[in-house]
């Protein structure tokens, strides 16, 4: 397969990979394959739909490392499923009566693309392969390797996915701050909300990282200054079950001994529960253009507040949610490795005409390759008996859960 020309989208999400990615994408086709044109969409779907691009230029190409040392996109996000005509047609990305796909097919055949190159989660790289799929049934052949990008962690069958290791460091880093709040007041409980929608995989990982950073602290009981107050009291993640009442009891004795209480919650603990009531109390809640519920009208921090606040008797309430620090961030140094190692493959795979996406595949031993299109899902959940993750509840005091009922 000769290839002319590649483009890179980012799509979906921000996570502390997509600007490393991109560069890490410029580098090793600079350095294997000068010949190869490189253009980027602006803004993922969007962009394409539009045709609004960016010739990436011989300065581009010699500085691409510069990438590595920022978070957040160069050449932007959106959310965009091209096979949701109503949301395109709404949005004025095509116009009426157009098939998305057939815009975005046109597009790329118009700019001379032979290979498409997708930054993003399971939305972005199973749009693509729709996307794939459509062109090669009208006779264009379109080559996509697909990055896995999510914080979430929760690409199917995918082990480790760009940009989480980064975001669960970042996570801690922002508990850092916001525990320190602690003593703002009597009987203070703070929530931080972590992002992870179906899965509680930052959540736990952060929690864990923020309690490595507590074990490198010094402490002096004398003034206050106790671990105890700076822990983490509970871990609530979308895949256990949640008895309020059980654990508002448990809690109720951290509050009334240690003075304080802190819990790391996932933004999709709970949320069943919760869309339940409010659905029966006659609210609609909104979805966006992939049928996800819009969690920030859920606000799953907000109502844990309040079923915990009056329980445990908590002088002051708190709520700080993390996800738009974390996201955003450059990578750091042990996604930037994991990121090189996938950017060299999608390349190699790109020059030989390979589509799939990038990763270590947990059903072919958790080999680096390029899993085909359709065995990729979101949504995998986190496995609440691994031991790390039971070990942590235990330090902590939190009985293990058992798992949750199916997600609304």
């Amino acid at each position: 397969m000769t290839v002319r020309r590649v483009a890179l989208l980012t799509a979906g999400g921000f996570a502390p990979c997509l600007s490393s990615a991109v560069g890490g994408l410029i580098e090793r086709y600079t350095e294997i394959a000068p010949q190869v044109q490189i253009i980027a969409y602006q803004h993922g779907y969007h962009g394409l739909l539009l045709g609004n691009k960016v010739v990436v230029d011989d300065e581009v190409r010699r500085h691409a490392a510069r990438l590595h040392s920022f978070g957040g996109s160069p050449i932007g996000n959106s959310r965009v499923k091209l096979t949701n005509r109503a949301d395109a047609e709404k949005r004025g990305l095509v116009q009426p009566g157009q098939d998305p796909l057939q815009v975005a097919a046109d597009q790329l055949k118009a700019d001379g693309v032979d290979v498409l190159h997708t930054i993003g989660g399971d939305d972005t790289n199973t749009t693509a392969a729709d996307l794939a799929a459509y062109l090669h049934a009208n006779g264009y052949e379109l080559t996509v390797v697909g990055l896995p990008k999510t914080i979430d962690n929760d690409v199917i069958p995918i082990r480790q996915s760009l940009g989480a290791w980064t975001a669960a460091e970042e996570t801690a880093r922002f508990a850092a701050n916001i525990i320190g709040e602690h003593r703002s007041g009597p009987r203070m409980l703070i929530v931080h909300e972590v992002m992870g929608r179906n899965c509680g995989w930052l959540t736990a990982a952060a929690s864990v990282k923020y309690r490595q950073w507590l074990d490198a602290q010094q402490w002096l009981p004398g003034i206050g200054l106790t671990r105890e107050r700076w822990d983490v009291h509970a871990v609530l993640v979308p895949e256990m079950a949640i008895d309020i009442d059980a654990e508002a009891a448990r809690l109720r004795t951290v509050m009334d001994t240690v003075g304080n209480v802190n819990i790391f919650l996932s933004e999709g603990a709970g949320v069943p529960e919760i869309v339940a009531q409010l659905e029966a109390a006659g609210e609609q809640v909104e979805r966006d253009a992939f049928g996800h519920l819009r969690l920030d009208t859920v606000n799953p921090g907000q109502w844990f507040a309040n079923q915990f606040a009056e329980r445990l008797g908590a002088g002051k309430v708190m709520v700080q949610k993390s996800g738009y620090y974390s996201r955003a961030a450059a990578a750091n140094a042990e996604d930037r490795h994991l990121i090189h190692s996938m950017t060299d493959l999608a390349v190699e795979c790109a020059l030989r005409g390979e589509s799939g996406v990038i990763g270590h595949d947990e059903e072919a031993d958790g080999r680096l390759r390029a899993i085909e299109f359709p065995r990729i899902a979101g949504g995998k959940p986190f496995d609440i008996t691994q031991a790390w993750f039971t070990d942590l509840l235990a330090a902590i005091g939190q009985p293990v859960a058992a798992p949750a009922g199916p997600a609304h």
